[in-house]
């Protein structure tokens, strides 16, 4: 059993929760509900997966000297020249099926990036620039978990918009049970109304 107050366990154990609730936001999700764009600016369910995998697989790959086995599965630096938005959507020869098979895969990379080099190896993220600062393995980690965290949050509300699903884990809502959401978004309506 790993050690619990292991910063390494501790980073890794986070970072795992956090690719595990976004692909959780999939769960029972077609494929065009995974892919339909939910906001002004296009982001869907889908999409936020294969953003964070290339976030991931950039992240803990050139960054520290390493390459993903199979990097044509993943979008590329001249491919996001091309359309910036490149890694925000499935294409169509992409599967909601593939792609959590290729975050899973990625995030295996990840983890043996961090299993393999200390927390204060240092790197240098190729796409911040030639005159960008070093970086240390410690803070890619809280980086990259950090920005799934916010991705994650994304998908909470994304879901929640699509089909009434909630929660912050699965099997852990953090919500109250049998709480009547019609009244209390009233409430919270009244109340924010009383500003106008």
């Amino acid at each position: 059993m790993a050690d619990k107050n292991d910063p390494k366990t501790a980073l890794r154990h986070y970072l795992q929760a956090c690719r595990d609730d976004l692909i959780w936001k999939l769960d029972g999700l077609g494929e065009r509900d995974a892919r339909l764009p939910r906001t002004p600016t296009g982001t869907s369910l889908l999409g936020i997966i294969k953003h964070c995998l290339n976030v991931e697989a950039g992240y803990f790959g050139p960054t520290f000297g390493r390459e993903f086995p199979t990097p044509e599965e993943l979008v590329s630096l001249a491919a996001q020249e091309e359309d910036p938005q490149a890694d925000w959507y499935a294409r169509e020869d992409e599967t909601k099926d593939g792609l959590i098979d290729l975050y899973r895969r990625v995030g295996a990379f990840a983890d043996e990036t961090i299993a393999e080099l200390p927390l204060d190896a240092p790197g240098r993220v190729p796409w911040w620039g030639p005159d960008a600062p070093d970086v240390t393995l410690h803070e890619i980690v809280v980086r990259v978990v950090y920005d799934l965290a916010r991705h994650a949050g994304q998908a909470d509300i994304l879901r929640e918009q699509h089909d009434g699903a909630i929660g912050w884990q699965q099997g852990n809502t953090s919500l109250p049970r049998d709480h009547d959401w019609p009244a209390y978004v009233a409430k919270l309506t009244g109340l924010a109304d009383r500003f106008r």
